[in-house]
């Protein structure tokens, strides 16, 4: 097999071939009204054949607005899935529900975009690669930052050595969190900053160092804020990578909005500000040798790019990244950064 291919899915059509991948939006909530549908309209081979929700209104409404042909309620979704209707689905669940509506997709031989995390267990990580190989459906995770620009030009800033040897990277990751919002919830179901901001900051670092970690030490703190009951409003982690090199960041629910990070080598530094947002511009500024240059990344859709990637790697065969496994080692490293947290609790 060339490298690179996948098996044929199960349930893999001619109809791809000459129209596009159809996908199906799962849940319809702020992500997927203010970036997915906005973004899978415009994405190449993408095409929004069907919505799956229980709220009547969004249904009708966004249907209307995006002309799609079917609207279901999540009772309905494992038809869906059989139907002949759809190829794959765009998941944009609240973290807790994307092992289960991911393992079922898979399992129907239903190719899988799912938001991150990719779920909130390694275990669970390990049993939905599992169920992507077994059904030869494709797995991969919305890590949109893949995709964009600017990113992509500190990547290869960074890989080119304009910076010299690497050294440490630190970023911050903040926002303000309404008392109620799922954000809050208990880290068992994929509440807290780490789940929700972390992944920038972690993925951040490790493609800019291109490596994993070695070790974590973390911290968290929670305030009297009775939005933070049952999650952590703040945790801040160092990460050692291989060759001597740090990572720290901080993120927090419960801070003004920031969202930055600076990398700095033996030869310059590279500072993005911000970073991690897709609804305003982000800037980069390079200093090499006492010489400060800006770049800036007019707003674009970061979902339409990451979506016509998908569809272009469901129609070519192709293995996606960022795969499950990738994902798997990001969670992984999530668990030890929260088991470090609590090891450092007061007594």
């Amino acid at each position: 097999m060339p490298r690179n291919t996948v098996p044929t899915a199960r349930t893999s059509r001619p109809f791809m071939q000459r129209s596009g991948v159809r996908y199906a939006v799962v849940g319809l909530g702020h992500i997927a009204q203010a970036a997915v549908l906005p973004g899978m309209r415009q994405a190449k081979d993408s095409i929004i054949a069907a919505l799956v929700s229980d709220d009547t209104l969004k249904k009708k409404t966004l249907s209307n607005k995006y002309h799609v042909p079917q609207a279901v309620g999540y009772d309905a979704y494992d038809e869906l899935l059989h139907s002949g209707s759809i190829d794959a689905v765009y998941i944009a669940l609240p973290n807790d529900q994307h092992f289960d509506f991911t393992m079922r997709a898979l399992q129907a031989g239903i190719h899988v975009l799912v938001e991150k995390p990719m779920a909130v267990s390694a275990p669970q990580c390990q049993e939905m690669i599992e169920a992507s190989r077994r059904s030869g459906a494709l797995l991969m995770v919305a890590y949109r930052l893949h995709f964009e620009p600017l990113n992509l030009r500190a990547l290869a800033l960074a890989e080119t050595r304009k910076l010299g040897d690497l050294r440490f990277f630190s970023s911050t990751f903040s926002m303000q969190v309404r008392e109620g919002d799922i954000r809050s919830l208990p880290e068992s179901q994929g509440g807290g900053p780490l789940y929700d901001l972390g992944v920038y900051c972690i993925n951040a670092a490790r493609g800019l160092f291109q490596a994993e970690p070695t070790e974590v030490t973390a911290f968290a703190a929670r305030s009297e804020d009775v939005r933070f009951v049952d999650s952590d409003e703040m945790i801040s982690a160092i990460l050692r990578f291989p060759h001597e090199r740090l990572a720290v960041f901080t993120v927090s629910f419960g801070a003004a909005t920031r969202a930055a990070y600076d990398l700095v080598g033996t030869k310059g530094s590279l500072r993005v500000d911000p970073a991690y947002e897709y609804e305003e511009e982000l800037r980069q500024q390079l200093t090499v040798k006492g010489r400060t240059t800006e770049k800036t990344q007019p707003i674009g859709d970061q979902f339409a790019a990451e979506i016509a990637y998908f569809s272009r790697c469901i129609l070519k065969r192709r293995e996606p990244e960022p795969s499950g496994i990738e994902c798997l080692s990001y969670v992984r490293l999530v668990e030890a950064i929260l088991e470090s947290a609590r090891s450092h609790l007061s007594c």
